[in-house]
């Protein structure tokens, strides 16, 4: 792994500042100063930051948090628009936390953020559900509720996506749950659960039926929920969370549990 790579999964230091903290000559391996952006870490090697010695975390070990994102803001750590990201909100101490998967600007909610790139990994590629609740300006059809309970491919997958988005094409599985909470004024509110998360995904979905996503808030992911956390806001996982956590890391659950 490399030095900077190192660094930053193993410590609060983001790999840009790990960067700057090896070309000011502030790191060293096995007590050698190490100016060498491309050095790779070994297995026996122990590499200090200002003197301080940065220990190899665990494959499972790690702190979560959970995140209310508010609406008009980014989950990048950069964008190069000058918008607002996550990591101008969130408290310096979160500012290293990798964010598991996306909720686009205009969306809000549930977001969990951790220090582990394994846990990170784990869980996005993890067809854990996703709960959403969402207000649509059109009242829903049965088209709609099919293609909710059966899926759909959409050959034209541009409507509901952002301007730049590559993706022309996609397959949308079967929701695992919908309910539509109410109707009125031509606009409906429905909670959905999904297992995916693809880009855009439920914005695609429904513009594929001519209805634009007005409201989208994520409001649960697997066992882990939302609840009355206020906007802008972070929480640590629970007791009960973090032992859901550790099963489903190592194994002893799945997605389903």
């Amino acid at each position: 792994m490399r030095l900077n790579k190192f660094i930053s999964h193993n410590s609060k230091y983001s790999r840009r500042e790990a960067d700057k903290l090896i070309e000011d000559g502030k790191v060293n391996v096995n007590r050698v100063t190490i100016k060498d952006f491309s050095y790779q870490v070994q297995k026996d090697d122990r590499v200090f930051v200002n003197g301080k010695e940065i220990k190899p975390k665990g494959k499972w070990e790690v702190t979560m948090v959970v995140y209310n994102k508010p609406k008009g803001s980014l989950v990048t750590k950069k964008d190069d628009r000058g918008r607002t990201t996550i990591y101008h909100l969130l408290p310096g101490k979160f500012r290293h936390f990798i964010p598991i998967g996306r909720l686009d600007y205009a969306s809000e909610g549930l977001l969990l953020l951790t220090d582990n790139v394994n846990v990170a990994t784990k869980l996005m590629e993890s067809n854990l559900p996703r709960v959403y609740n969402i207000k649509i300006d059109k009242i829903v059809t049965q088209e709609m509720i099919d293609a909710m309970k059966n899926g759909i491919t959409l050959e034209d997958a541009s409507a509901g996506a952002h301007d730049k988005s590559k993706i022309k094409s996609m397959h949308i599985a079967p929701f695992e749950g919908f309910m539509v909470r109410g109707q009125s004024g031509g606009n409906s509110k429905l909670r959905v659960m999904i297992s995916e998360g693809k880009n855009r995904e439920l914005r695609r979905f429904f513009a594929h039926f001519g209805a634009n996503v007005l409201e989208l808030k994520r409001v649960a992911y697997g066992p882990i929920e939302l609840n009355n956390l206020p906007s802008n806001k972070t929480r640590y996982l629970t007791t009960k969370e973090y032992d859901w956590l550790h099963k489903f890391l190592k194994g002893e659950i799945d997605a389903d549990n």
